[in-house]
């Protein structure tokens, strides 16, 4: 008994011993750290507050994440809310995603777009799917794109390499196309057996010579590959118009160098533009030259803005000769995505594809261009309803790109530029990117796809169109501040005719 007494008294003596010295040592870390803030001038919160004000960080961290979870209404958070984010997540899943008791959707906020049923709505059996759209029919390659949705520019270091392999393969499965964005051609957006559009940007990754000019030699064995469908030359995408792509050096990997051209633990940053285009002109030429050497259908993405130059190019496209105009616009909204933009430009600059879209279609309309340039719609169309207004609007096809990053996991922890996704989506780093194995996930990205086919055409259906393409202005109606809905062909009638002399001398 003894003997025990003692052990008791030693480890009593132990852990008191022990909680001093913690004690000790917390007591000496708050004074160092107190120390260290009255010290230094950088923060005045710190300065004013020692220890206590460092705090504010912390909270300022973890804000996001409990607005995200516990704060925020289902249709309250940005960029996407967690309603939107669940319907593509259960629809990945292939899980059923209806729901019970009322929408929870406010229907009285201006813009809201309501879409009008019919009557007689078409039968399940009388549906029919849409029809291809042909790219490039003056080339020796038209392209047929049959995919309603596919996906959108999003290139390999944006992007890690399980992600772009997850969605090559998924692409492929869903026989939708895959844009690889500007980072160049990766051996990951070929593995799944997907249709590529290859993107050339302001730097021209993956085909550019040592001056960053367009080197016609890579760019011929780019399109060599019989995956490689057309050519898109980015002029500018939504969340940064005026600004080139933006790759922080942190995820500038030595392999995704090497595919880019550049040296590796550099940020990659993209001229503003095309060195060799600064007008409508050198823009004709130089979709002529690409077109010319790949010999697939080729055409431009851009945001809209200014809007004079739109029919000067239209005047240089009659000038030439029909065979002469790009295959197809892509038009981003100024509410696109991307991994890295200064703020100045996501939030301010660059008209909403709710605005540009019909803006675009109604010019080349006026201009009897309509037929010869596609329309390839971006920005934001993530869920049914975006993706059946933008055909009622006036596109020929539709792309999305966050759509398809939450199909493979993506929660919107907004961490794209750090190198710290914690889904691994746009990671580089390994330990990060071992929960997103490509062959499991690529069957949500093709359950996406056919959910957002199946949801598009549901709505169709309701309003009396055969099909998705089918869908016109005046199948939508927009909610407007006075309580009511406007047909968005009556909206668009009421305001201002585009005039080219009111507007040319905005370029």
């Amino acid at each position: 008994m003894d003997t025990l007494s003692n052990f008791s008294l030693l480890g009593l003596e132990l852990l008191t011993t022990l909680f001093i010295l913690v004690v000790g040592i917390g007591m000496l870390g708050i004074v160092l750290m107190y120390v260290a803030d009255v010290s230094q001038s950088r923060d005045a919160v710190r300065h004013n507050y020692p220890v206590v004000g460092r705090f504010r960080d912390l909270f300022t961290r973890l804000g996001e994440f409990f607005r995200q979870y516990f704060f925020a209404l289902d249709r309250e958070e940005m960029p996407f809310n967690r309603a939107e984010r669940d319907w593509i997540y259960k629809s990945a899943k292939g899980e059923n995603n209806t729901q019970p008791f009322g929408s929870t959707r406010n229907l009285s906020i201006v813009g809201t777009p309501i879409f009008v049923n019919t009557a007689f709505p078409w039968l399940d059996e009388e549906a029919r799917d849409p029809p291809p759209v042909e790219f490039g029919p003056y080339t020796d390659n038209p392209y047929l794109a049959s995919s309603i949705i596919n996906v959108s520019a999003m290139s390999f270091g944006s992007l890690s390499k399980p992600a772009i392999g997850a969605l090559s393969r998924g692409a492929a499965q869903a026989r939708c196309y895959l844009n690889t964005g500007e980072g160049g051609l990766a051996p990951y957006h070929l593995e799944g057996g997907a249709d590529i559009v290859f993107q050339m940007g302001t730097a021209k990754y993956g085909c550019r010579d040592n001056n960053a000019l367009l080197d016609e030699d890579k760019l011929a064995a780019i399109a060599a590959h019989s995956q490689v469908k057309m050519i898109e030359v980015k002029l500018a995408q939504g969340a940064k118009p005026g600004k080139g792509g933006i790759l922080p050096a942190v995820k500038v990997t030595p392999e995704i160098a090497n595919i880019r051209g550049i040296p590796a633990g550099e940020a990659s940053i993209s001229p503003n533009r095309h060195a060799e285009i600064n007008n409508v002109e050198e823009l004709l030429d130089f979709v002529e030259r690409v077109r010319r050497v790949s010999g697939l259908p080729t055409g431009f993405k851009t945001v809209m803005g200014a809007y004079g130059w739109v029919d000067d190019l239209c005047d240089a496209i009659e000038r030439r000769g029909i065979e002469a105009a790009p295959d197809f616009i892509t038009l981003d909204g100024g509410d696109g995505g991307t991994g890295a933009a200064p703020m100045s430009l996501m939030d301010n600059v660059g008209l909403p594809l709710k605005q540009a879209l019909p803006m675009l279609t109604d010019i080349l309309e006026r201009r009897g261009l309509r037929g010869r340039i596609k329309i390839i719609a971006s920005g934001k169309l993530v869920t049914p309803a975006e993706v059946a207004w933008a055909y009622c609007a006036g596109a020929d096809v539709v792309n999305t790109a966050r759509g398809f990053m939450f199909s493979i996991g993506c929660i919107q922890a907004l961490r794209c530029h750090t190198n710290n996704c914690p889904t691994g989506v746009t990671t580089h780093k390994k330990s990060l990117q071992a929960g997103l194995d490509p062959k499991s996930k690529a069957p949500q990205v093709a359950h996406y796809v056919e959910k957002m086919r199946k949801d598009v055409a549901m709505i169709a259906h309701s309003c009396g169109a055969a099909h998705a393409r089918n869908l016109k202005r005046f199948h939508v109606r927009i909610q407007q501040d006075d309580g009511m809905s406007v047909p968005l062909d009556e909206l668009l009638a009421r305001a201002r005719p585009l005039a080219p002399e009111d507007y040319r001398a905005e370029t």
